[in-house]
């Protein structure tokens, strides 16, 4: 059985890349803050491949909870993980000149030290044969600007883990990451500004959801590569925004 946990896999971006995984035969540990229960596309997927399934709580700016979700995932599957994606992430609206250090250490929490302390205790249990970290990154890491600068930071700092990680797990773990553009629309956008979005990058198009899924799956199974990021965005890293998109394409 091919396990993998997927940290806010049970909703969004995170339950694409789980209802890709399961295609790929994995068994999955669906982690959620809260109501770790999946959202109705992901258990039609889930129940299409036939895969096992636990839903799996804990908050992950809980050091405590954080350092036992590995633990519980051996313990509701009898086996480790043979693939981790840090998919979860806080994303606030902060700038350089309203940032305080609360929203920057909760940012840090979710988005760079748990996928940390988790690299950590799956690399505890997975010394002997071939296994792999997935991080999910952002486009805007090529080009940052000032908006959402607490998560931008985040990012980027996880960005860096992903590329010590690769150095310091291998052979044993391959480490890599996806860079989605924008992916799923927030509440922000209308449809003038997600076709203004869309009109603005290199390839005058946005990813699916799916489509960050299959550089996921690759990765998982990429045995010769590690240390890499996959920009899955229309091209928007190739381009340096000055502002957010909401911020650019407004009326």
């Amino acid at each position: 059985m091919k396990l993998a946990l997927v940290t806010g896999g049970c909703r969004r971006l995170g339950a694409a890349i789980s209802a890709r995984l399961a295609r790929e035969g994995y068994a999955l540990a669906l982690h959620a803050s809260e109501d770790p229960e999946p959202e109705d596309e992901l258990r039609a997927a889930i129940d299409e491949a036939g895969v096992q399934w636990r839903g799996i709580a804990a908050d992950l700016s809980d050091p405590l909870q954080t350092e036992h979700l590995v633990d519980a995932v051996v313990d509701r599957f009898g086996t480790a993980p043979d693939l981790l994606v840090n998919s979860a992430a806080i994303f606030g609206s902060d700038r350089p000149e309203t940032v305080d250090m609360d929203a920057l250490l909760s940012h840090y929490r979710v988005n760079c030290a748990a996928p940390a302390v988790l690299a950590k205790s799956f690399a505890a249990l997975r010394r002997k044969g071939q296994a792999a970290i997935v991080n999910i990154l952002d486009q805007r890491l090529a080009n940052p600007h000032g908006d959402q600068f607490s998560y931008t930071l985040s990012k980027q700092a996880l960005a860096g883990l992903t590329d010590i990680l690769a150095r310091e797990l291998a052979p044993a773990i391959r480490v890599n990451a996806v860079a989605p553009g924008l992916t799923i629309p927030t509440a922000d956008y209308d449809e003038a500004m997600l076709e203004a979005t869309r009109e603005a990058m290199p390839l005058q198009t946005l990813p699916a959801p799916a489509q960050i899924a299959d550089a996921v799956a690759w990765l998982a199974q990429a045995q010769a590569v590690t240390g890499q990021t996959i920009f899955v965005d229309g091209g928007a890293h190739l381009e340096s925004f000055a502002r957010d998109f909401p911020n650019l394409f407004s009326d």
